[in-house]
């Protein structure tokens, strides 16, 4: 079961919950159906913080491949100007339209970056908000966790600024 699910779970037992008279809102639970929920999100949390890391490995894979389809596009271009140096005014046209590729290439390339710094972003945020409201829930030792994807999420948008 996913941790937001088991959260899910967690809040409609408090929410089912009986309340006390005169205790400012306290619910009276079962301390056995919160520890069972609890033991299962604790199981869940080290595949979702794996299931994000593999997101940063694929954004850098995605990255690579974006760059290389780049060169290949900006190598093809200069290949092309070079073919046609010997006519005057072909040359200035295959100049103006290396330029154009080159600029759409780099365009493109920008483009796949911020997409996928985007929902590498996304996918970290909804973890560290799960990792969040997980903390304050459970053992304290998570807090190393969450701190990992933060800085995670840290570097990879300062390498999407360092990039821009």
């Amino acid at each position: 079961m996913k941790v937001d699910d088991l959260i899910l779970q967690l809040q409609d037992l408090i929410n089912d919950a009986k309340s006390m008279p005169f205790s400012g809102g306290k619910v009276l639970v079962s301390s056995d159906e919160v520890y069972d929920i609890i033991d299962q999100i604790q199981d869940a949390m080290p595949a979702e913080v794996r299931q994000a890391k593999n997101i940063v490995a694929d954004r850098k894979q995605i990255l690579t491949e974006a760059n290389r389809e780049s060169e290949s596009i900006i190598h093809a271009a200069e290949e092309r100007r070079k073919s046609m140096l010997n006519q005057n005014e072909i040359v200035r046209e295959a100049q103006a339209r290396a330029r154009e590729i080159i600029e759409d290439a780099k365009q493109k390339s920008l483009q796949i970056r911020k997409a996928t710094s985007n929902y590498v972003d996304n996918i970290m945020k909804r973890t560290e908000e799960t990792l969040t409201g997980v903390i304050k829930k459970t053992d304290e030792s998570l807090n190393a966790q969450l701190d990992e994807v933060r800085k995670t999420r840290a570097g990879i948008a300062n390498s999407q600024k360092k990039k821009d």
